[in-house]
């Protein structure tokens, strides 16, 4: 396996860091006033629960890390990382979806799009990359993640998947 980074890149959004800190201190602003109010009930559970779900995505989603290798890409998101062989990449293009599908939140997600499977890096204001796998990762055919240079992925993906040998080398278009 060669090792050589053909591109990389990491993405942060003091936005979505700002909502999920913002979302954090509300829910246990709420929990403190719950008990403090009716003591440590189900509603005080929930409302701790949210507080402890919104930290875990302040801390988790800070950065994604984009890394395409002659081989490989690898997205990295906080302790979840996913990795896609270069050969099994059908197509590669921008990620056009339905508002609310795009603004359906940050971090990651698994939606259906068009009938297919996806799940999605992502950043709410940066644009996306999707591609399309050849072979399912489990029920996964596709993968999306935001970048601040869409073009650039896009152009240096299908650059890597046309250094391939010819049998394993991708169809371009979604």
């Amino acid at each position: 396996m060669s090792d050589k980074i053909l591109y990389y890149e990491k993405l942060s959004s003091k936005r979505t860091g700002a909502l999920f800190l913002a979302l954090t201190l509300l829910c246990f602003l709420l929990f403190i006033w719950r008990v403090e109010a009716s003591g440590l009930d189900f509603l005080a559970g929930v409302l701790l629960f949210f507080g402890g779900f919104f930290f875990f995505y302040v801390v988790n989603y800070r950065t994604l890390t984009i890394q395409l290798a002659a081989e490989t890409l690898t997205l990295t998101f906080g302790i979840f990382t996913w990795q896609v062989l270069l050969e099994n990449i059908a197509a590669c293009e921008l990620d056009e979806i339905p508002p609310l599908m795009r603004w359906g939140g940050a971090g990651i997600h698994f939606m259906f799009i068009r009938k297919r499977y996806r799940t999605s890096f992502n950043f709410l204001e940066y644009p996306r990359v999707v591609i399309a796998f050849k072979r399912k990762a489990g029920p996964v055919q596709d993968i999306s993640f935001s970048t601040r240079q869409p073009d650039e992925v896009i152009k240096k993906i299908r650059e890597a998947t046309t250094a391939m040998p010819s049998t394993e080398r991708p169809a371009h278009g979604i």
